[in-house]
């Protein structure tokens, strides 16, 4: 069976983790580890061990940088761990973030957490099926937080 790693922190301000544990235990039979930590910068070693120490085939870094510049280079600092996590364990992160600035408003920034945090558990777990289950969407200009805005029209 399956184990798929969530990594969740504390800093956000929605709870990504059980809205992804909710999505993956209506959609596989996968077994499911929670990893929480403070922030994002915290979430590449939390996956790094995920993958090493609980032996999870695929991991899911949930977080939520906020809106100061500062904010915004830590969680490039965090992409950049999740990256190196993933090519020092051959195995895919899905990095699931949303920004506390990416909306105007609450209700529309609990709206992208929704969308953002279903939509790549569902590609975490069609990555866990193969390396081709996620071929049918290749340059369908699909998003995870927002509306598709679908391909661009040939010739």
């Amino acid at each position: 069976m399956a184990r798929i790693g969530i990594a969740q922190t504390t800093f956000a301000r929605f709870d990504m983790g059980s809205l992804a544990e909710r999505i993956v235990r209506e959609n596989s039979g996968c077994t499911i580890i929670r990893y929480t930590v403070p922030g994002v910068k915290d979430l590449p070693v939390a996956a790094k061990k995920l993958i090493e120490e609980h032996h999870c085939d695929i991991v899911m870094a949930l977080g939520m940088p906020g809106s100061k510049p500062i904010d915004k280079q830590c969680a490039h600092e965090a992409s950049q761990g999740l990256i190196q996590a993933q090519l020092l364990t051959n195995t895919h992160v899905i990095e699931v973030f949303v920004h506390e600035d990416e909306a105007d408003n609450e209700k529309e920034l609990v709206g992208i957490f929704r969308d953002r945090t279903i939509k790549h558990t569902r590609n975490a777990l069609a990555l866990l099926i193969g390396k081709n289950e996620l071929d049918k969407y290749a340059g369908k200009g699909r998003r995870q937080g927002h509306e598709d805005v679908g391909p661009l029209l040939e010739g």
